[in-house]
């Protein structure tokens, strides 16, 4: 019987692993050296701030693995040898497979800081990070202040937690505007003021120098690199960035004869069937970098749901059907402390020259939508969402069909996802395009009436 073993427990490999069990009889192993089980990671979060338990993250219950033959085996692996179709675990186990899937994920950056590994400094990716924060912020009795140095997604995640048991929070970010170089100048500075006004100490435009340790080995402090300010603190939260987690890939090739090493760049490179240069074995999720981009994504996508598809799509090639990973539009959505964030398509930090802007804000300053087109054609290329809900369906739809920046507006209100009695500001919006452009963009019958039924 075939034997198909997957290194790495998260969305991509037990997705792969569930939709290769539907689709054959095939003999299936997951390897991880995190948890027994596999959790949603982006629950974690949710696990500190008291609103679920860790074994709510579980999607699956304990006996789901052994009813649907799929092997648990709890280890890290040390090397692959790809010409035994060989594993080498660290306590000298071994594991042969037919096929081999990586999906390994991510770690976080680390950029050799002094005092980087310290007691008491941690990244937020891992079960391990949501246990060393329990560990050492508890409560603001045992943690009279952290600081977190990095203005990405976990971040900010990380900031809220922190907030939700009253730490006072320090935060680092070296761009001049939180997530500058994702999002529009508008957007970013709507995050910023958001971050300030939950009484977080949100430092822009500075850098780590180092991490001091007291006379136990734990950190008691940061140095800003720029002013030289030393900041008294009980935890370090690293979140730089996210990289692909293959060392062990890396150190593989070193220990490989020519022709047998798989090949790397940042992430483990693939093709489009998600298949590396060594025959019988992929990539997947985050830790799979793109030979050549798709479009206008980026080569590596540490997305939940980019890590989903490719585990559905590798499934099928492994099983007989041989696809390309295709995964359509881009989409994603975060959480800015009480400001919801949605995007679909692109809406990029600066315009290129073909693109057009339209920059709507509400005046509590905390709903905004961005959309962008080209302004020739006025093809319809995305829109950014924050503080309002609209639906990833109609944006698919209208991005799959090139409709115009004029077709969206018009039907903007079919968009809106919010609840039944929200205010809907479609008409708002649509006055104010008009306006800006010297147009006479319309809501269309269908959608006044939905508004009307809404807010009547």
């Amino acid at each position: 019987m075939e034997h198909i073993v997957i290194i790495g427990n998260g969305i991509s490999g037990v997705t792969a692993a569930r939709h290769i069990r539907k689709l054959s009889d095939k003999k299936i192993t997951i390897v991880s050296a995190e948890t027994d089980y596999f959790f949603s990671r982006t629950a974690l979060m949710y696990v500190y701030m008291g609103h679920m338990k860790f074994e709510h993250t579980q999607p699956y219950e304990n006996w789901f693995w052994k009813k649907n033959r799929i092997d648990l085996k709890k280890g890290y692996v040390k090397t692959v040898d790809t010409k035994n179709k060989t594993l080498h675990f660290s306590n000298d186990d071994t594991l042969q497979y037919d096929k081999l899937i990586i999906a390994t994920g991510s770690k976080p950056n680390k950029f050799g800081w002094p005092g980087q590994d310290l007691d008491g400094v941690m990244g937020m990716y891992h079960k391990q990070d949501l246990e060393s924060l329990e560990k050492h912020a508890p409560n603001n009795k045992v943690c009279k202040r952290a600081v977190i140095v990095g203005g990405g997604l976990i971040g900010i995640e990380l900031a809220e937690m922190l907030h939700s048991r009253h730490i006072p929070v320090t935060f680092l970010v070296r761009e001049s505007s939180f997530w500058n170089g994702v999002l529009p100048e508008q957007e970013s500075a709507m995050i910023n003021k958001e971050i300030l006004s939950n009484g977080i100490d949100l430092r822009l435009g500075v850098n780590l120098k180092e991490i001091k340790a007291d006379e136990n080995g734990k950190a008691k402090s940061v140095v800003i690199a720029e002013t030289g300010e030393e900041i008294t603190c009980d935890v370090v939260g690293l979140t730089a960035g996210v990289s692909p987690n293959i060392d062990f890939i890396k150190d593989s090739g070193t220990r490989a004869e020519p022709g047998q090493s798989i090949e790397t760049g940042r992430g483990v490179k693939v093709n489009r069937y998600l298949e590396t240069n060594i025959p019988d074995v992929y990539a997947i999720g985050d830790c799979a970098e793109q030979h050549d981009p798709i479009g206008n994504r980026r080569p590596i996508e540490a997305v939940w749901y980019t890590g989903r598809m490719m585990g559905e799509t590798v499934a099928q090639t492994i099983c007989g059907n041989r696809i390309a990973y295709k995964p359509g539009h881009w989409f994603n959505s975060a959480k800015f402390f009480n400001i919801e964030y949605q995007t679909y398509g692109w809406v990029w930090a600066k315009p290129k020259d073909h693109e057009a802007r339209f920059y709507w804000e509400h005046d509590s300053g905390k709903k905004c939508i961005h959309l962008n087109y080209d302004k020739d054609t006025r093809e319809f290329i995305g829109i950014n969402n924050l503080g309002i809900r609209m639906r990833h369906e109609f944006f698919d739809k209208v991005l799959s069909e090139k409709r115009t920046i004029d077709y969206v507006l018009e039907h903007l209100a079919d968009a809106n996802f919010d609840p039944e009695f929200y205010k809907l500001h479609e008409p708002e919006i649509v006055a104010k395009f008009n306006q800006e452009n010297n147009t006479n963009i319309r809501l269309k019958k269908k959608s006044w009436k939905r508004i009307f039924n809404l807010t009547a």
